[in-house]
């Protein structure tokens, strides 16, 4: 499915020479890592290179009366530099179920299954906070109501909203889709995309953000929503609580249109 969009790698890496910026300020390095926004820092650019990658990972383990593990974990590397910030993200999320059957027997089901790998690549443009873009992800949800759902998108985008505790950034732009149905239908078509977040910084140590983007298709909107609270414990780990949601106008008939997730992660900045 990847290889029906080469271009997505090929543009997202095209920033990928040049020099870097330094360090994200305080505001960047409290909030939570973002999909679809990375705001470059606003001091002055060295010679060198800076990438800031972030790792995240919660589990949960259960036994007793009910058995069953459930991992999320997240990979996010930015990179910056005086012209590009570029994004690179791949996250997973898979859950199984213990049951005993009749004759006492134990078996281990995979309940969800879901992977999700993008790319972003952002020029910025004159006036600060301005940017052009492309964007690129591809989704393998094995028990989704798409099992497969693979996006390009171009367009522009603004800060809106820059205060020292807070901003608002939105983008907007045409996007093609391919996608396969959990009943094989499969479907492609163009889309508009548009997405917006907002970034709030509660306290020295804890910092808030909301994040939507949208797809309109002729066909399907498919939509992604995350809420997210996190506060640092010393300069590299913060906790993360999240609640993030994923919706599809059009599913199956067996498929609900909205799946949900609340999670708590740690999450370590290097």
């Amino acid at each position: 499915m990847l290889m029906k969009f080469p271009i997505i790698w090929a543009l997202a890496f095209a920033g990928a020479t040049g020099t870097a910026i330094a360090a994200p300020d305080d505001f960047d390095s409290a909030s939570p890592s973002s999909t679809y926004f990375t705001q470059a820092p606003s001091t002055t650019i060295p010679d060198g290179s800076n990438w800031y990658t972030s790792a995240e990972l919660g589990a949960i383990s259960t036994s007793g009366n009910t058995t069953g593990t459930s991992v999320t974990g997240k990979i996010d590397a930015r990179h910056e530099m005086n012209n590009w910030s570029n994004e690179y993200i791949f996250s997973g999320f898979f859950k199984e179920d213990e049951a005993v059957n009749e004759d006492g027997s134990r078996t281990r089901t995979r309940s969800a299954e879901r992977f999700q790998l993008s790319a972003k690549a952002a020029f910025k443009l004159l006036q600060d906070g301005n940017r052009a873009f492309v964007l690129g992800s591809h989704v393998n949800d094995k028990f989704g109501a798409y099992t497969r759902y693979s996006t390009l998108a171009v367009g522009y985008g603004t800060q809106l909203l820059k205060r020292d505790d807070k901003t608002v950034d939105v983008e907007v732009g045409p996007g093609y889709f391919h996608g396969e149905s959990a009943s094989g239908e499969q479907e492609s078509g163009m889309t508009v995309h548009g997405a917006a977040q907002l970034r709030w910084r509660v306290s020295p140590s804890a910092a808030f953000s909301q994040t939507v983007s949208v797809e309109r298709g002729t066909s399907n909107v498919h939509t992604v929503a995350e809420t997210a609270l996190s506060t640092k414990i010393n300069d590299t780990m913060q906790m993360k609580a999240a609640f993030s949601a994923r919706s599809d106008s059009k599913v199956p008939e067996d498929k609900k249109n909205t799946d949900t997730q609340t999670s708590l992660t740690l999450v370590y900045s290097f």
